[in-house]
C-alpha cells in the first residue's frame, strides 16, 4: 500500500480521527483515496475501512474536517465534515490548468461512513495548477468557517457560513520570500505565548521540493491575525530540518484547545523508490505545539504526545556517562535521552551494527548535522545521501537530546523540542550499538534508554 499526507485530522467522542492520502492497489502514488485510522490516545492506532474514494469529479487529494457543532451545513448536528481537493487527472493531463477544485463530505457515524455533497465542488478553480490542500476551522472572530488553502506560491483565505458557499477574504504571500517551490498544505492556528498572556497565530506552510536540505519541507510564520487577514511579524523558521517531515497539520476539535501535529514521514524526492515493499511512507509521532518567544523571536516547540510514555519500557540508565561511551542494544525501537550539562555544542552520536553501517548525528558549533552515506541501503535514489544534512541551531547550546529510533527513522528533538530533525534511514540489519563521543570535555547527564512498544494494530 501507498500513503502520504495526513488529512482530516479531527476528535470526537473521544477518538482520534487521522485520515491520510491512500493508494490501496500499489505502493506507489496513485488514485488518490482517504484512508482512515482512529485512536483514543494518538499512541495505539486501528486501521479502518477506506473513507472516501475517486469519483467523477477526480481523485480525493489532501484536506481536513471539522465536527459542525450548529449543523451549519444542514447535514446534522455534530456532522464530521471533511473539505478535500478533488483532482481531475484527466483534466490535468490534457495541459489545463483547472485541475483542482474543493468539494466536501459528510459522515454522521464518527467517519466509518461517509455521503459526498451532491453540489461538489464548493469552490471552483481560480486558473491555477496548484488549488489546493484545505485547511477550514471555525472562526470566533468572525462566527464563520475560515479555510486557508494553497495556490501555487501564496495562500488564500476563504470565509463560508455553512462550508458550501466561500468567499475569497485575502492573500498572504511576504515580501522579498525565498524560492520555496509550490505552497502545499497550509495551517493556521492560535497559541500562547509560553510565561505570558500574549498569544499569536502561526501559519504553517508546506512546500514540495526546495526546502533547506533538498526537497520536501515544512516551515511557519509566527504573526497577528484578524479574521480575514494574517501579516507575519518575522520572517519564515524551518519546522523540521530533516528531510523526512511533510504536509504537518493539527488536529481539530482537541479538548482544552490543545494543538496537535502529525507529519508524513518522507519526502517527494524519492518517496516512491525507498526499499520497502509490502508498504511505503509512515508518519511521524503526534507532537504538541507550543509557543516560546526567545529574545525577539517566536519559536514553536514540539513536545511528543504525552501518552508516548507510557509505551516505555526502561533498557538502559546512567546519572553519569564518561566519553566515549558505547552501548550494545537493539535500536530497532528505542527512545534515547539524556541531558548535557556544561553545554557546548561538540558532540557525536552514532547508530551502527556488525556490517558497520553507521547513521551520524554530529553537533558541532552552530549547526547540527546528519550524515546517512554509509547507513545502509541508499542507492535507490541519488538525493537520499549525497550530501549531509544541517540545521542551524540558532547560537543555542544544546542542554538536552531526545532521539526515537523506529526500524527505519529517527526523530530528533533538541532543547525541549525548540529543534526538530527527522530522518529516514534503511540499514540491512537493525542498528545494535550506540555512541556518543565529544573531543572537548562534557558532562552527560541521564542518559536513558528505553524500549518502545508496537503502536499500530489491525481490527
Amino acid at each position: 500500500m501507498w500513503m502520504n499526507d495526513p488529512n482530516g485530522l479531527v476528535f470526537l467522542n473521544g477518538k482520534y480521527h487521522l485520515f491520510y492520502q491512500y493508494f490501496p492497489d500499489a505502493n506507489i502514488w496513485g488514485p488518490m483515496h482517504w484512508g482512515h485510522a482512529e485512536s483514543t490516545d494518538l499512541i495505539h492506532w486501528k486501521h479502518l475501512p477506506i473513507a472516501l474514494y475517486p469519483d467523477k469529479l477526480g481523485w480525493i487529494f489532501s484536506g481536513s474536517a471539522v465536527i459542525d457543532k450548529e449543523n451549519t451545513a444542514g447535514f446534522g448536528k455534530n456532522a464530521m465534515v471533511a473539505i478535500f481537493t478533488y483532482h481531475n487527472d484527466e483534466i490535468w493531463k490534457a495541459g489545463n490548468k483547472n485541475t483542482e477544485s474543493q468539494g466536501i463530505a459528510y459522515s454522521l457515524d464518527e467517519g466509518k461512513t461517509w455521503t459526498k455533497f451532491e453540489g461538489n465542488p464548493v469552490l471552483n478553480n481560480s486558473g491555477e495548477q496548484d488549488f489546493r490542500d484545505p485547511k477550514v476551522f471555525w472562526n470566533d472572530l468572525i462566527h464563520e468557517w475560515t479555510m486557508v488553502l494553497a495556490v501555487h506560491d501564496h495562500l488564500q483565505i476563504y470565509s463560508s457560513p455553512n462550508l458550501k458557499n466561500w468567499k475569497l477574504e485575502s492573500s498572504f504571500k511576504p515580501e522579498n520570500d525565498i524560492d520555496v517551490g509550490t505552497w502545499e498544505c497550509p495551517d493556521l492556528i492560535k497559541l500562547k505565548v509560553e510565561n505570558s498572556k500574549e498569544e499569536k497565530w502561526v501559519l504553517i506552510q508546506n512546500h514540495d521540493r526546495k526546502a533547506p536540505n533538498g526537497g520536501s519541507g515544512t516551515r511557519y510564520f509566527v504573526g497577528d491575525f484578524d479574521g480575514k487577514v494574517f501579516k507575519n511579524s518575522q520572517p519564515s523558521i524551518w519546522m523540521d530540518s530533516g528531510m523526512d517531515f511533510y504536509a504537518g497539520v493539527t488536529f481539530g476539535n482537541v479538548p482544552n484547545e490543545k494543538k496537535l501535529m502529525i507529519s508524513w514521514m518522507s519526502n517527494w524526492f524519492y518517496a516512491q523508490k525507498v526499499p520497502t515493499e509490502v508498504w511505503r511512507s509512515a508518519m511521524t509521532l503526534p507532537r504538541e505545539l507550543s509557543l516560546k518567544k526567545v529574545g525577539n523571536q517566536y519559536i514553536l516547540k514540539q513536545k511528543i504526545a504525552e501518552n508516548f510514555n507510557k509505551i516505555l519500557t526502561p533498557l538502559f540508565s546512567a546519572k553519569n556517562v564518561n566519553l566515549p561511551f558505547e552501548k550494545k542494544v537493539d535500536l530497532s525501537q528505542v527512545e534515547i535521552r539524556f541531558d548535557v550539562k556544561n553545554p557546548q555544542n561538540n558532540f557525536k552520536i552514532e547508530f551502527s551494527n556488525a556490517k558497520n553501517e553507521v547513521f551520524e548525528i554530529e553537533i558541532k558549533g552552530n549547526q547540527l548535522t546528519t550524515n546517512r552515506s554509509k547507513s545502509g541501503l541508499i542507492d535507490f535514489d541519488k538525493t537520499f545521501a549525497e550530501k549531509p544534512q544541517t540545521l542551524d541551531l540558532r547560537n543555542q547550546k544544546i542542554i538536552n537530546v531526545q532521539l526515537i529510533l523506529d526500524q527505519s527513522s529517527v526523530e530528533i528533538l533538541l532543547n525541549n523540542g525548540e529543534f526538530s530533525f527527522t530522518n529516514l534511514y534503511f540499514p540491512t540489519e537493525n542498528y545494535s550499538i550506540f555512541k556518543l563521543n565529544s573531543n572537548q570535555k562534557i558532562n552527560i547527564k541521564n542518559l536513558k534508554i528505553n524500549k518502545t512498544n508496537s503502536i499500530w494494530k489491525n481490527k
